[in-house]
């Protein structure tokens, strides 16, 4: 039949467009319930008739789902703060039954309760392959595909054929859908095989060495080659006699063997038929690949290789770029790895010449003037990229020495980053803002929160899970982070490292003027600032990317500006154009008017018209 498809396919050259079904929900429809949008309608329902148990259900489902939801993780606690709420009425509604078996396993687990861990990671297995098979059937019924519209008429063996692939994608597709914790996007990866795994270990330490066995061989169907493994089945057929009969499980052979033989009809479809496939399991065997697509397969599993490079190798470190600046703790001082604190990377008259800028940033504003904080209500935030303070040099609203040397520490932080994380590998700014934080007057008494919580800078830190989802609204193609310090005359505002816990905290570092900290931008730092509860706490916020697309494009049109002052000022007299706005005043006269006094146009670019200046976005905070 695939045969055939192909054939016929290749002569048609045409598209299915299928008729679309009258009893299924839209895709929007379905998406809108899969993040629970109802329950964000159904809490504020059953608050205004007065149903608190039912509200607060509906809002922790729909937060569980959401938990960047900032209205809902408001309205949480006030649901938390109100007399008669209990706390078992914060339950999830929509909770499936292997995750909650999962996640509590796993916490016996690494408190090393393995009776218990063993109950509830088997319960969660047993669940988790019911739930696959669930998923699997509903992957039967008509064919749905509302993005494709110039789909062909085919004919009946292509018809076969696209209809039969696209249902076993889908049952593919369905260990992906369990292994996804709900609100994530990213799926836990190896989620079966790693049940067998916890399993395996969990049996030998209650000295149930028969089931410890047979887990490993489960494991192996897998894993075939795995050493660690195959070490421990020789140690447990040593334990149980060479004449013990260890198999795997039947349900663990069924699952595999079904998972190949579609695996193998799928890149067949691939081969002969056009289609795509992204394979959801890191075990599938190299010799099931086509010959033609192994070489793309080989790209992608030596990237992930060198993303999870030995740590050891990672800390090897190129020379510094700049004299006078010292390392004042490494990654072993602060308890972690990709951690680093530089001080002396700017001088004091560095540090008050961009503090003049958060003053003028304070003063006419980048969007954020009088704006209390987007993480706390005890603290005031204002903030300025490179391109507003380039914009505002050319305004007259600041010194352009100042927005220069902007440019210039935020560059000099990025070399000194680059050559000592990633010698002879290409940093690009992702994102610069120089960002101030003022304790509010009167408003510190009792405070318990943070001036920014625990986070990590490129994905979404699950504490519970003890993961960090990349995914969006995650910034996850950022690859390193820093902050570039100006003063110290404030009380609180330290940064600090945790573990994953987000609560165990690791290291510190104490803010001064020309002190950096670096980090690598993932999991492995997840960090917070203390609260700010007097003065004001200033410093340069960095973001690095390995990515080129990703740059940061204010900075490109920041330093156009730069450059076109350049040119003014080292133009001569004679060389003006005539007939603008501009007087005949030479841009090498002094260039500044007494305090107070804004410029007026004739310090624009010749022919410059200011009214076409491309709108300026709103800088983004460091949420």
């Amino acid at each position: 039949v695939l045969q055939r498809a192909g054939c016929l396919q290749r002569c048609l050259g045409r598209r299915l467009r299928p008729a679309p079904s009258a009893h299924r929900a839209s895709r929007a429809v379905r998406r809108d319930f899969e993040r629970r949008e109802p329950y964000n309608y159904l809490q504020v329902a059953f608050f205004q008739l007065k149903k608190l148990d039912q509200a607060v259900s509906a809002a922790h489902t729909f937060f569980v789902a959401n938990p960047q939801h900032l209205q809902m993780r408001e309205d949480i606690e006030k649901y938390r703060r109100m007399s008669g709420v209990k706390s078992d009425s914060f339950r999830d509604l929509e909770a499936t039954p292997h995750w909650e078996a999962y996640e509590t396993g796993v916490q016996h687990y690494d408190a090393d309760e393995y009776l218990q861990a063993v109950a509830r990671l088997e319960e969660s297995l047993s669940e988790a392959l019911s739930a696959l098979e669930e998923c699997r059937a509903l992957c039967e019924g008509p064919w749905e595909d509302e993005d494709e519209e110039d789909k062909m008429q085919p004919g009946l063996y292509e018809a076969i054929a696209a209809h039969y692939i696209q249902v076993l994608k889908c049952r593919q597709q369905c260990v992906l859908e369990i292994a996804t914790k709900p609100g994530r996007i990213s799926a836990t990866e190896d989620f079966i095989p790693s049940h067998l795994d916890l399993l395996q270990f969990a049996y030998s330490q209650v000295e149930n060495q028969t089931l410890a066995a047979e887990c490993a061989a489960s494991y192996l169907l897998f894993y075939p080659t795995d050493e660690p493994m195959l070490e421990k089945m020789k140690q447990y057929r040593t334990e149980l006699g060479e004449d013990a009969a260890v198999a795997a499980r039947q349900s663990i052979q069924h699952y595999v063997q079904r998972s190949l033989m579609e695996k193998k009809l799928i890149y067949y479809a691939v081969e002969h038929l056009g289609e795509t496939f992204n394979d959801p399991d890191l075990w599938t065997p190299d010799e099931l690949i086509p010959e033609n697509l192994k070489e793309k397969y080989r790209e992608d599993q030596e990237k992930q290789k060198q993303e999870t490079l030995d740590v050891e190798e990672r800390e090897k470190r190129g020379p510094l770029p700049f004299e006078g600046i010292a390392v004042t703790m490494d990654s072993q001082q602060m308890n972690g790895t990709q951690r680093v604190v530089f001080d002396r990377v700017l001088t004091e008259s560095e540090c008050k010449g961009l503090l003049r800028l958060t003053k003028a940033a304070g003063e006419a504003g980048d969007g954020y003037r009088a704006r209390r904080s987007p993480h706390t209500p005890h603290e005031r935030f204002e903030g300025l990229t490179v391109l507003k303070a380039a914009q505002m040099a050319q305004n007259g609203d600041v010194e352009w020495r100042d927005a220069k040397l902007l440019l210039q520490a935020s560059e000099k932080s990025r070399k000194i980053i680059e050559s000592y994380f990633t010698p002879g590998k290409k940093l690009h700014f992702s994102f610069t803002h120089l960002v101030c934080r003022t304790a509010v007057d009167g408003d510190q008494e009792g405070r318990m929160d943070l001036s920014h919580p625990v986070h990590a800078d490129n994905c979404l830190l699950d504490p519970e899970g003890q993961e960090c989802w990349k995914e969006p609204p995650a910034y996850v193609y950022r690859d390193y982070s820093g902050i570039l310090y100006l003063n110290e005359d404030f009380q609180g505002g330290g940064l600090f490292f945790t573990e994953m816990d987000t609560v165990t905290v690791t290291a510190e570092v104490h803010p001064k003027c020309g002190r950096l900290v670096a980090f690598s931008s993932g999991k492995e730092n997840p960090h917070g600032v203390w609260a700010v509860s007097r003065g004001r706490r200033c410093a340069v916020a960095l973001w690095y990317t390995h990515s080129r697309e990703h740059a940061e494009q204010e900075r490109v049109k920041a330093e156009e500006l730069m450059e076109q002052r350049a040119v003014e000022q080292d133009q001569p007299d004679g060389d003006k154009h005539q007939g603008t706005d501009r007087s005949s005043r030479s841009s090498s006269e002094p260039r500044a008017p007494s305090r107070g006094t804004k410029p007026s146009d004739q310090r624009q670019k010749p022919g410059f018209d200011r009214k076409q200046h491309p709108k300026v976005l709103r800088a983004r905070d460091e949420f």
